[in-house]
């Protein structure tokens, strides 16, 4: 019996009680009642309605005990219906508690099995497993085992081979050295005997010595002066012989073949020259515009001045201003920004820096456009671009009135005519070529010569060594060891040297002939001394007393050769010996 049906029992019990006590306490009042003196007493009366009335709550009262009752009667039934459905419930789940108790222990016998089971087979492979590896460990452990007593056998073997043939290496060293010992002392013995013979022959040598030089009656230094003047002079005049003969036969081939090929490669480079200077000319609309152009108090020439860098000349010249500077490319930027103020019409100092600011970067996109072409035309493509922007600078530069890019182009088409003649690496060649004067554009602001700024700019930028070597050899500050720097050379002559590519002033052109002269009247046996065409040839009249065939084409040489280690000049110097005798007979 569950908690909740004692209670209900309870309480049943106690309300069975109650109902009881108030059974039995109106059954005592009505007792009363019929024993009570007469109704006509108001106080039996008043107690006798006191009495019924509490008889009525009584019944009342045990009316609702008893509905009370009937509830709870209810209620204990439904309790009890619940609380056996409840036991039928727990029953039935301790049923199924039990069954799912069963078969998890069946479950897990069965998995315990199955493990014990894949235990054993587990154990029984690793077993096998390691039974496997350890035979194969076994075997290997043999195998080397094998191999090192093996080896340890054949380095025996090694070493007694060793031991016998460093024992027969000693004996052979001890027999050698016995030998030595033998042809030592025979050695001094000879060499005793050499040196005395040696003595023996000095002492006749000494004898027939001083009796040549009783014979002759020289002494032996005289007769060596003597005869080393004689072989000397005849050494010289067969040298000579041999030259001209040399010279001769080479001239028939050499000669000839290396003029076709120059010429060729100068005919197929037409291109023009003109002459620059340091000097621009800019034409004005007017007079009036120099007025504008100086401005007021002269503020505007002072600020293009020290904007450009350019000396703004302004003088009588009609309709035209001078534009002076040293820098071609300053000077270039310089007349471009003159000319666009000119034409806006609006000069004033910040105007003028404005208009700078654009013709500097106009300048330097037509020097990179310049170098490009020049690149195409030429047949370059991998270059760097530093390099470019070098070359494109040598656009507005002049070299003797030769304007620099156009002569590095025809340079480069010149070697490459010479290369492809010879059958050599044209490509190699143009590029030497065209690059050898790319120093000029470093050369107002870098000191040196620009042969060796422009070989140390190649080597900077990546160039090969072929390149940077022709660059650095082609005005002869480093010997030229390679075939790729002679034809730089010969081509950078060609395109300098021929007639009208080139000028040079009054001055520098007079001290060059005058030093061609001194030098060939510096000579022995020099008469006059004529410098011809431009000095591009010198007569040398000899005395035909003091001068002979040989000794004209000696002169000749020696001259050409200290005309060329002394002086400075563009193509070749003919260098002409003339040796005239006259005889002279009066008749009377």
């Amino acid at each position: 019996m569950s908690a909740f049906d004692v209670v209900l029992l309870v309480v049943v019990l106690l309300l069975v009680a109650v109902v009881i006590g108030a059974v039995l306490f109106g059954v005592r009042v009505l007792k009363r009642f019929s024993l009570a003196p007469a109704p006509e007493d108001p106080a039996f009366i008043a107690e006798k309605d006191r009495q019924e009335q509490s008889l009525a709550a009584l019944r009342t009262a045990a009316d609702e005990v008893n509905s009370t009752i009937d509830v709870a009667k209810s209620a204990a039934s439904a309790a009890r219906a619940e609380a056996a459905a409840a036991k039928a419930e727990a029953k039935a789940a301790r049923a199924e508690a039990r069954r799912v108790l069963d078969d998890a222990r069946a479950e897990a016998d069965t998995v315990l099995e199955r493990a014990h089971k894949q235990a054993e087979a587990d154990a029984e492979q690793l077993r096998a497993t390691a039974r496997r590896s350890g035979e194969r460990e076994v075997a290997v452990l043999a195998a080397t085992t094998r191999e090192q007593a093996a080896e340890v056998e054949r380095r025996a073997a090694r070493m007694d081979e060793r031991e016998r043939l460093h024992t027969e290496e000693v004996e052979r060293l001890a027999e050698r050295e016995r030998q030595l010992t033998a042809a030592t002392a025979a050695l001094a013995a000879r060499e005793a005997a050499l040196a005395e013979r040696e003595r023996e022959l000095t002492e006749v040598e000494e004898q027939r010595r001083r009796e040549l030089e009783r014979v002759a009656g020289l002494t032996a230094d005289a007769a060596r002066v003597e005869l080393v003047d004689s072989i000397e002079g005849q050494a010289k005049r067969e040298a000579a012989l041999l030259v001209r003969e040399i010279e001769s036969d080479a001239r028939s081939t050499a000669e000839q073949r290396a003029r076709h090929i120059v010429v060729d490669a100068i005919q197929r480079v037409a291109s023009e020259q003109t002459a620059e200077s340091v000097v621009s000319v800019l034409h004005l609309p007017g007079d009036e515009m120099k007025g504008r152009i100086i401005g007021r108090e002269g503020r505007n020439i002072r600020a293009f001045e020290s904007v450009t860098g350019v000396n703004l000349i302004i003088d009588d010249t009609p309709e035209a201003v001078l534009l002076s500077c040293f820098d071609p490319v300053r000077r270039e930027v310089g007349r471009l920004t003159l000319e666009k103020l000119v034409l806006d019409g609006r000069i004033h100092p910040h105007r003028i820096e404005e208009v700078y600011d654009l013709a500097r970067h106009e300048v330097e996109e037509l020097c990179h456009r310049a170098a490009e072409d020049a690149l195409v035309e030429v047949g370059i493509t991998e270059i760097h671009p530093e390099l470019v922007t070098l070359l494109g600078r040598l656009r507005y530069r002049t070299s003797y009135g030769q304007n620099v890019l156009k002569h590095l182009v025809e340079t480069a088409h010149i070697a490459g005519t010479m290369a492809a003649e010879l059958r050599l690496d044209v490509p190699t060649i143009k590029r030497c070529a065209f690059l050898h004067d790319i120093g000029k554009a470093l050369t107002h602001e870098v000191e040196g010569s620009h042969a060796i700024i422009g070989a140390d700019l190649a080597r900077k930028y990546g160039e090969t060594e072929d390149v940077v070597h022709a660059i650095e050899a082609h005005h002869n500050e480093v010997p030229p060891q390679t075939i790729e720097a002679v034809l730089t050379q010969a081509s950078d002559a060609c395109s300098g040297g021929r007639p009208g590519a080139r000028r040079e002033s009054l001055e520098a052109y007079v001290k060059r002939l005058e030093r061609i002269e001194e030098i060939a009247a510096g000579k022995l046996g020099v008469e006059k001394v004529f410098a011809m065409q431009a000095g591009r040839e010198i007569r040398v009249m000899v005395k035909p007393d003091d001068v002979d065939d040989i000794g004209a084409a000696v002169l000749a040489r020696d001259v050409a050769k200290q005309i060329e280690e002394e002086l400075t000049y563009p193509g070749q110097i003919r260098v002409t010996v003339v040796r005239e005798s006259r005889v002279t007979e009066i008749a009377r």
